[in-house]
């Protein structure tokens, strides 16, 4: 006997409005035998207030090798579905279904001999994405460095004509990365001069070491942590800002404008901003330093007595003045390499928002890294100069 049988009399639908909600009950033929007939409507949006129930119903019944379904007013692919996880993902031994029926059931069928397919595991998948990675930190390396060629060239051009120089856009851009930044980078480097101090002040005091205070934040703010603390900062604060700006000219077409009138992006918009910071970090650089030296002095004051005068006195004796050069010529680096990456960075913006916001957030994150990474080329290629007066 085959597998499925035509209901002998079909039963007509009702409007959507007068459907009946999906039934499961046992009835008995003229043989003898036990069917599982089903009712109402079932479709999705009759299903979807009671499915928990129906779903209990027919786990009851899901052994039943007859199942009558002459009396569905109405059935979609959610109510097959249904029925088809309930006998198994195969049809049941004996069903009786209207003609209309039959294809709903007939696309979940596999064909003989079939399986559903397995997906494999790729064990290549780390290699593949290690592969990419590589791939796009080449692609980013060689376009920086291009664009970094660049913009040499222009420096060379404007050497030449002077009057070309865009010092509007230079002012501009000194003004927004360095004395914008002078509160976050005040109120960080004095909250960290005082965290340095009165972890140090502890240490100190237990050895009864405690002068050497001065030479332990003298030589850790000056040297490392002020030009370090502020090229985050500003990498967080205005690298971002400048790749939010170019990839929003992106999104504008405004870059496009500037293209066809013939203004170069990298003399109005890269340049200028890496002249900027290459001039206002080691600017914050002092700033940070001396803010830090302060909060550092104060807690100094506060946890082992030590006197304003005598911290300021003793500071150039303990401090080599080669610290001080070297943590501003960190700052030239770190000023521009934090507007390439982040020039770079907005260039490379897709004219869409989803790209704006993945590639301020690369810009901030490589520029951060880099300014780590630079530090600690510098901090090997000189580390014996300044510890020692």
């Amino acid at each position: 006997m085959p597998p499925f049988a035509h209901c002998g009399q079909i039963v007509s639908s009702a409007a959507p409005e007068a459907l009946p909600a999906p039934g499961v009950r046992l009835t008995h033929d003229g043989a003898g035998e036990t069917w599982v007939e089903l009712s109402g409507a079932w479709n999705l949006r009759s299903l979807e207030p009671v499915l928990p129930q129906v779903e209990a119903q027919l786990t009851v019944y899901k052994d039943a090798p007859r199942w009558d379904l002459c009396r569905v007013n109405a059935l979609d692919h959610a109510g097959a579905l249904l029925l088809w996880r309930t006998w198994g993902r195969h049809m049941a031994d004996r069903v009786k279904l209207q003609p209309q029926q039959e294809p709903l059931f007939a696309h979940l069928k596999l064909p003989e001999g079939s399986e559903l397919p397995r997906r494999r595991r790729q064990w290549s998948g780390p290699l593949i994405a290690l592969g990419r990675t590589m791939m796009t930190f080449a692609d980013n390396t060689v376009a920086a460095v291009t664009l970094l060629g660049q913009v040499s060239f222009d420096m060379l051009h404007l050497a030449r004509h002077p009057a070309q120089i865009p010092w509007r856009e230079i002012s501009a851009n000194v003004y927004r990365t360095g004395a914008q930044a002078l509160g976050i980078t005040a109120i960080v480097g004095f909250l960290v001069g005082v965290v340095l101090s009165y972890l140090s002040a502890q240490q100190l005091r237990s050895f009864g070491a405690d002068i050497y205070i001065v030479n332990l934040l003298g030589i850790s703010i000056i040297r490392e942590l002020g030009p370090v603390l502020a090229a985050i900062l500003v990498a967080g604060r205005s690298g971002s800002a400048m790749t939010a700006q170019i990839g929003v000219m992106r999104v504008t077409e405004e870059l496009d404008a500037l293209a066809v009138m013939g203004i170069p992006h990298t003399t109005r918009l890269v340049l200028p901003k890496m002249i900027a910071l290459g001039i206002a970090m080691p600017l914050l650089i002092l700033w940070t330093n001396a803010i830090a030296l302060i909060g550092g002095m104060v807690s100094a004051q506060l946890q082992l007595g030590l006197d304003y005068r005598h911290f300021i006195t003793s500071l150039p004796d303990a401090v080599p003045i080669a610290n001080l050069w070297l943590g501003l010529g960190k700052g030239v680096v770190f000023g521009i390499l934090i507007a390439l990456i982040a020039c770079h960075f907005g260039l490379r913006i897709k004219p869409n928002t989803e790209s704006l916001g993945v590639g301020t957030t690369n810009s901030v994150v490589t520029a951060i890294t880099i300014v780590i990474l630079v530090d600690a080329v510098f901090a090997i290629m000189f580390s014996d100069i300044g510890i020692f007066s």
